[in-house]
């Protein structure tokens, strides 16, 4: 079997979603719960996936679904476009994740006659690790080294931002935005345990702006 590469990856995410959207799933017939509907889906995603391409699957050490290329999948419902995701530095707020999404959005309604549930993929969304970072905070950066800020300021501004750092690691961080400036990120990114990931501006954005691709919309 051929290897999975980003492009296959792209392309196969459109077509199951196209799929998936018609398909009438009896397991999922007034199921509410986020998570066993998220489950259900990567499962069959990466079950579809496996019977045409060669490729390494991801486990709870590696932290993402397609290790090999660095990728990983959420799958989240329109009514409330989020998910959580393992926290590892205060960094990622600024720098990105240090790895791409690929993400379904979908709306499921239940056919009370058939007892069946249909998941309708609105959108299929690929955002580059590049631009996985906090929208809000890596546009207050950008916008103060625009504006000729220096290490002090971009100190106060972390501070300011509640980031989990303390003044030293601030100051360590400080430096880094100011020798390699942070690209523009499009999530929004909650301080928590584990991070909260919410998507509604990459639904927004996708296709508008560099690094944010629209792979799948319903209807089109």
């Amino acid at each position: 079997m051929p290897n999975l590469t980003l492009d296959i990856l792209r392309k196969e995410a459109a077509i199951f979603s196209a799929k998936e959207s018609q398909f009438a799933e009896k397991s999922l017939f007034g199921v509410t719960d986020g998570k066993a509907v998220g489950t259900y889906l990567e499962h069959k995603f990466r079950a579809y996936l496996k019977t045409r391409y060669d490729f390494v699957e991801g486990n709870s050490a590696s932290g993402v679904d397609f290790p090999d290329l660095l990728v990983d999948m959420k799958v989240t419902s329109i009514k409330q476009p989020q998910s959580s995701c393992p926290f590892k530095s205060a960094r990622q707020k600024i720098f990105g994740l240090g790895y791409s999404l690929i993400v379904f959005v979908y709306d499921k309604t239940d056919n009370a006659k058939n007892k069946t549930a249909i998941l309708n993929i609105l959108h299929t969304i690929f955002v580059e690790a590049e631009r996985t970072a906090d929208f809000q905070t890596t546009k207050g950066i950008l916008q103060i080294i625009e504006n000729d800020g220096n290490q002090d300021d971009i100190v106060a501004f972390l501070m300011d931002k509640n980031l989990p750092v303390d003044e030293i690691e601030a100051q360590n961080i400080a430096n880094e935005i100011l020798q390699n400036p942070p690209n523009q990120g499009y999530l929004t990114i909650s301080n928590a345990l584990q991070w909260r990931l919410q998507y509604g501006r990459v639904i927004e954005k996708a296709g508008q702006v560099e690094g944010v691709f629209a792979i799948h919309r319903a209807g089109k």
